[in-house]
Order: C-alpha cells, then sequence, then structure tokens
C-alpha cells in the first residue's frame, strides 16, 4: 500500500507541475500559485509516505537518487510558488525548469527502482513509459478540471485555454492506452514475465480490478474527455468543468489501480 500511494502521489504531482507550461498568462496569478502550491503539497505528502526500497541488490543508491530528485522537485516548485507575483520574477521559469527535469528523473529513477529484478530493457522501457504517462494523465485532468473551474472566476477567459489543456488530456490518454495494448502484446510474445498468468488472471475473480483499471482508467476518460471537448467547443465551460470533474475521478481510480496491478502482478498496466 505505501509504493501505491506514494507512486501516485509523486506522480500527480509532477504531472500537475508539467501542465503549468500549458497555460497562458490569462489565467491569472491565482492560477498559477494554486497549481503550483498544490502540485508542491502533493509531492511532500508522497516524500512523508517514501516506502524503503525493495530488497535488491544496489538498488539503495538508485532509491537514494530518486528521493532526493523528489526533493530538488519540491524545492523547485516551492521557489516558483513563492515568486508567483513578487520578487525574483525574472527566476520564476529557472525554478519551474529546474522542478519539472528534476521531476522527471525522479519518474525514470522510480521506474528503474520497481523494474529493478527484471533485469531486462523491455520491461524498464515500457515501467519508465506507464510512469510517464501516469502522470501526464493525472496531471492533466486535474489542471483541465481546475482551470474548467476558474471560468467561474474569470468567465472572459479565451476557451482556447480550455481546449489546449483538454487536447493534451485526451493526448496523454491515447498515449496510455498504447501503452498498456503495448504491454499486454510483451506478455504475449513472452519479451515481458509476470508474476502471474494475465489471461488466467484475467478471467479469475481477481481479474475484477484489472477489468476496472480499463473501465475506470482507460475507458471512462476517452468517453468523458471527448464530451468535454465538445461541450468545450460550444464554450459550455460549467457543463465541461462537471463533465472534468467526473473524469478526474475515474483517472484517480484507474491510476490507482494500475498501481495496485503493478504491485501484484508486475505489469505496469
Amino acid at each position: 500500500m505505501s509504493f501505491i500511494l506514494f507512486l501516485f502521489l509523486a506522480h500527480l504531482g509532477i504531472g500537475i507541475a508539467w501542465t503549468l507550461l500549458l497555460v497562458r498568462r490569462e489565467a491569472g496569478v491565482k492560477f498559477f500559485r494554486f497549481n503550483a502550491g498544490l502540485a508542491a503539497l502533493l509531492l511532500v505528502a508522497a516524500a512523508a509516505l517514501r516506502p524503503k526500497p525493495p530488497d535488491s541488490t544496489g538498488i539503495d543508491l538508485v532509491w537514494g537518487v530518486g528521493l532526493w530528485l523528489l526533493y530538488a522537485t519540491i524545492a523547485g516548485l516551492t521557489l516558483y510558488w513563492a515568486t508567483i507575483g513578487r520578487a525574483l520574477a525574472a527566476l520564476r521559469p529557472v525554478f519551474l525548469w529546474a522542478a519539472l527535469l528534476a521531476g522527471a528523473g525522479a519518474i525514470l529513477v522510480h521506474a528503474l527502482v520497481m523494474s529493478w529484478p527484471s533485469g531486462s530493457m523491455v520491461v524498464r522501457g515500457l515501467t519508465a513509459a506507464s510512469f510517464v504517462t501516469s502522470a501526464a494523465l493525472l496531471g492533466g485532468a486535474c489542471t483541465a478540471m481546475v482551470l474548467g473551474h476558474w471560468y467561474l472566476i474569470l468567465p472572459s477567459m479565451e476557451i482556447g485555454l480550455l481546449q489546449r489543456i483538454v487536447r493534451f488530456h485526451l493526448t496523454s490518454l491515447i498515449a496510455r492506452v498504447i501503452l498498456v495494448a503495448g504491454v499486454v502484446a510483451a506478455v504475449a510474445g513472452g519479451l515481458m514475465a509476470a508474476k502471474i498468468d494475465l489471461a488466467h488472471y484475467a478471467t479469475s475473480a481477481a481479474g475484477v480490478f484489472l477489468w476496472q483499471r480499463v473501465l475506470f482508467g482507460l475507458a471512462g476518460p476517452a468517453v468523458l474527455g471527448w464530451l468535454t471537448w465538445e461541450t468545450a467547443k460550444i464554450r459550455s465551460t460549467q457543463s465541461a468543468t462537471g463533465i472534468l470533474y467526473v473524469d478526474f475521478f475515474t483517472v484517480i481510480v484507474g491510476e490507482v489501480l494500475a498501481k495496485y496491478l503493478l504491485m501484484e502482478t508486475s505489469l505496469p498496466l
């Protein structure tokens, strides 16, 4: 459970930080301050819940590097948040980019740690891609929801801001679907092994978690993301925001289950 919460909070916080690059200044100082602060708090919670590294030879040093990169991400986001609309504005992009790069490094190191026992480059590559797409999907869904809500505060904002982040959300979802299909294909082709027989697991009682992951984490956001896009095109921002609340919930459920399945089956689904 500790690994599941740690990975979920880390991916959500880093994903929100990434999406700060996608929103223009028109959203206002408070929007960026809120999202940067939220991302930093999520990462602080992840750091507080950090689990012990898996019992594998040589993993302690790698795990330590990942934690220091996570701390660097928190520091960068905190400095970025502290300078929004205040002094040292010229250094704000430096703080943000430092946080984004450190966050990306932390995700890749975490992926290496989780796939360490396999020793397979295919498994490590798919796990890294899984973690990156997970962070992008979580961050895009959360930021889209918050931005949709922001139209209630600044109704004069261009609808293009919401459309841009929804487009990113749908793109990250497509990448996530392709990645999951790639993992299943790799297992079927014998390129990666799992703790369990995937076909048997999918048809067993325990397989309900796999089907819930597909339903809530992939199919649900696909339908809701499309509905959001259509409502945004007619500038129905209140309807779009309502849909995005449900969409974000389904993404959360799907990604928590994905991390549970990673621990249960060793597959980065």
